[in-house]
């Protein structure tokens, strides 16, 4: 139950043992074209160039970079938590000139924020993370197509954790690029990357007047694969591949909007219950994930010991507070097939009984 990998399907485990076919065996490519067009679904586009990267979200972060960014770009990057800061180090190892936008973390960006820092410049990208993973804080992407019209950018979102827990749609809000991982709200194992690029983020990528930094990451050469040419690049990770199939079926099959309603339903009830066990919650009420909580620690709470407590005594992992909120709150997730009602009632149980065994006091909680 923290920030992931985050629990997985047994359908989906079941799948990833079957037997490997090659990476161009018929059968494979059909698998491949279905995981196309189901991630076009829960992206909420149209997007021709949409594919799982092999490599972790990370992985799919880095691939927009070297793929739109050539050394001299300029980029605009939302800074609120730790992965703001690892999209603006990615783009300075592009070459490119990054331009930072910061608030405190856990608090998000309107669009006034970024047009002030962007008024009378030209930018190349300007890039955004959709579900800070690091505090907990959902960033609104109303507007923000406006702010990188008037200064000719792309417009680039990290969906790591909001892909297939939250609405994303790509097409509706205007973006261009986006990325995410498997291991969050589409409850598969770590290990592949989703992306999608706008016809706008191809035709940037077609002007380029060097090749892309990564060889391994240049989408030029791996579209051939995943298009119609099936022009073999490297070795696809077959049963990975199975694994993310399997799974992008299960979020369809349950549907987009139920989904959404059980991760904000299970996250709710999270959040009332450790408000009436006396906690408070990092990021304000309007602005929260529900599928990633991150609550404050009590006074006089060791961060460590309580960890443990849980994992010893509950089976619960959470994850600690990164950066400046080091030692003062825990991650607590609910994504994917672990956003379960039965889950919200047993990390309660062991949050409670984490802060007696520290001797703190306990108010009774009320039934969710």
């Amino acid at each position: 139950m923290g920030p992931g990998p985050s629990e997985v399907p047994p359908s989906v485990l079941r799948i990833m043992s079957a037997p490997t076919l090659g990476h161009l065996d018929p059968e494979f490519l059909q698998v491949m074209d279905e995981i196309a067009d189901m991630l076009r679904v829960i992206f909420g586009t149209k997007n021709r160039l949409t594919m799982p990267m092999s490599g972790t979200g990370s992985a799919g972060m880095e691939t927009l970079f070297v793929n739109l960014l050539q050394p001299g770009a300029r980029v605009l990057i939302g800074v609120n938590g730790v992965f703001g800061t690892r999209m603006a180090e990615v783009a300075r190892r592009c070459g490119a000139e990054v331009i930072t936008a910061e608030t405190e973390w856990g608090r998000v960006f309107s669009p006034e924020d970024l047009a002030a820092k962007t008024r009378g410049q030209r930018f190349d990208v300007i890039a955004l993370v959709h579900a800070e993973t690091s505090t907990g804080a959902a960033q609104p992407l109303e507007g923000m197509r406006a702010v990188a019209d008037t200064c000719g950018a792309l417009l680039l979102t990290d969906c790591v954790t909001s892909l297939g827990g939250m609405p994303v749609e790509l097409d509706h809000y205007g973006v261009d690029a986006a990325y995410s991982g498997t291991q969050k709200c589409l409850s598969c194992p770590p290990g592949l990357a989703p992306v999608s690029l706008s016809a706008r983020a191809e035709a940037v990528m077609a002007k380029r007047n060097q090749p892309v930094q990564s060889w391994y990451l240049d989408l030029g050469l791996i579209a051939k694969y995943w298009g119609g040419e099936r022009a073999y690049h490297h070795t696809a990770p077959v049963n990975q591949l199975y694994g993310l199939h399997e799974a992008l079926r299960l979020v369809l099959e349950e549907g987009l909007e139920a989904r959404y309603a059980r991760h904000a339903e299970n996250g709710q009830a999270l959040e009332r219950g450790l408000q009436t066990l006396g906690l408070s919650l990092w990021v304000e009420v309007e602005h929260r994930l529900t599928q990633l909580t991150s609550v404050r620690l009590p006074k006089g709470f060791d961060d460590m010991r309580g960890r443990h407590f849980l994992l010893e005594n509950f089976g619960i992992e959470v994850g600690g507070g990164l950066g400046p909120m080091a030692g003062q709150v825990w991650r607590i997730g609910l994504m994917g097939h672990g956003s379960q009602r039965s889950n919200v009632e047993l990390c309660l149980r062991g949050v409670a009984a984490s802060m007696a065994e520290q001797g703190l006091p306990v108010p009774k909680m009320e039934v969710l």
